[in-house]
């Protein structure tokens, strides 16, 4: 609800007149904020010499006057570690020009009580969108100077043009500060396990909700809202769209309609992830029988999917090439399918590059990076992601798979209208990865104890 009716002097006056006065007391500085301090230094380093700008962005609209919950440009998070509590249109601008660089954070405070637009203005208005945080306490939070938004555009007319790199504006810069994200500090990965600890209570959450689902129309809406509820209490909310696809909507990779039943001899696909409030997410899957046991179809195909990320597993590690955990996998489902009699060729001519049958139940990667974004690095260059060298502090999924269409005639019948993925978050260790989701269970036989003491 926001007003349209005109204001009078004397109205005006008396909504900002008898408030109790208010003591901004300053926080504590964020644990956050040496980290974000060392990657701006690093960003500033490469770019010596010039003025970088960062902008949170807007506030989308969603219909009308309505807005999306907003969430800040991944990079501004990343650079000043404010998390969902980042103010609209904030912008960040590290002044890489003098010997040593100099940030500086510009912000529109909320309009207080001193101000006619603490009633009259619904955007920045108090009385509207509640009391935002003052520049001191944002200095103080992020250890980082402060601005108002308001002087913002006078500071940058005095810098020349050529000097100013906008982050939206150049894919050099771009690049940059995605592939600064490849390796995570000590607090991403504090904060990448706070992530997948509240998307274990998610799944369990849902996981409970499978009986009431079960006969429902929409079954699938039960189980997606199980998880977001949870998702809601233990962060900021999703980290993407939740997938609950039930039997054959498994097939389907980004089924998100999630309105179709959940039937008891079922196969249910979850894919999802709680946000936590400093913006990271977890990203993790599990195909869940929705009786509580598999039947020995659903069993094999799980099996072999399991079997592939196994393959994976083991050979990820620091100095293997990122590309290799998908030809692991990838070995895994050529040879199942050919054992399976469905290419008609042999596992070994089917990974040839230029033959691939296999991939017709397997068109998607088996990895990708992970962090403040569900595809993290998304902007890096290929050399540095898919072939890059893992190294200690990488977090990515393993999240291999088989998709067997309801209308697939080169596969049995029985097989149709079953799909599986698994996916684990996993971080690299100096001698290997680490399960980050290893509390969900993964054998088939994990999953049957697991969800018994559950449904």
């Amino acid at each position: 609800m926001r007003t349209r009716t005109p204001q009078n002097r004397k109205f005006l006056e008396y909504m900002g007149a008898n408030w109790a006065s208010q003591r901004d007391s300053l926080p504590k500085k964020a644990s956050v904020a040496k980290f974000a301090a060392a990657r701006r230094d690093t960003v500033a380093k490469k770019f010596k010499g010039r003025v970088l700008v960062f902008e949170a962005g807007s506030a989308k609209v969603r219909s009308n006057d309505t807005e999306y919950m907003y969430r800040a440009h991944t990079t501004f998070s990343h650079l000043t570690g404010w998390g969902s509590a980042t103010v609209p249109d904030s912008v960040l601008v590290i002044d890489a020009r003098g010997k040593t660089p100099k940030s500086i954070l510009f912000l529109r405070e909320t309009a207080g009580h001193n101000s006619d637009e603490f009633f009259a203005n619904p955007a920045i208005g108090e009385f509207w969108v509640g009391k935002r945080p003052s520049l001191a306490q944002v200095a103080a939070l992020l250890d980082v100077q402060t601005q108002s938004l308001n002087e913002y555009k006078a500071y940058l007319k005095a810098v020349p043009k050529q000097k100013v790199i906008n982050l939206n504006k150049d894919s050099v810069l771009a690049e940059f500060v995605s592939e600064l994200r490849f390796v995570k500090d000590s607090y991403e990965i504090s904060e990448m396990r706070k992530a997948v600890a509240a998307s274990v209570k998610g799944f369990e959450s849902a996981a409970k909700s499978l009986k009431q689902a079960v006969g429902h129309p929409r079954g699938e809406r039960i189980v997606e809202t199980a998880f977001y509820a949870q998702a809601r209490v233990e962060g900021n909310g999703l980290g993407y769209e939740t997938i609950a696809a039930s039997g054959p909507h498994a097939c389907t990779l980004h089924w998100i309609t999630n309105d179709g039943p959940v039937n008891k001899n079922d196969l249910i696909l979850l894919d999802a992830g709680v946000e936590v409030d400093s913006l990271y997410t977890a990203d993790v899957t599990r195909t869940l029988p929705v009786s509580g046991k598999f039947t020995d179809i659903q069993r094999k195909i799980y099996d072999a999917v399991l079997e592939a990320a196994d393959a994976a597993f083991k050979v990820a590690k620091p100095g293997v090439k990122f590309s290799d955990i998908h030809q692991a996998a990838m070995n895994v489902i050529a040879k199942k399918t050919a054992e399976w009699g469905l290419i008609g060729i042999s596992a070994e001519e089917s990974i040839k590059q230029d033959i691939q049958l296999h991939r017709r139940w397997m068109v998607h990667g088996t990895s990708h990076h992970l962090g403040l974004d569900v595809h993290d690095c998304g902007q890096a260059r290929r050399e540095m992601y898919m072939d890059g060298i893992l190294q200690p502090g990488m977090i990515f999924t393993i999240e291999p798979g088989l998709y067997f269409h309801q209308d697939d005639l080169s596969v049995p019948k029985e097989y149709r209208g079953i799909g599986v993925r698994i996916e684990d978050d996993v971080l690299v260790t100096k001698t290997g990865v680490e399960n980050l989701t290893a509390a969900l269970p993964r054998k088939s036989k994990d999953v049957e104890k697991w969800l018994a003491k559950l449904i």
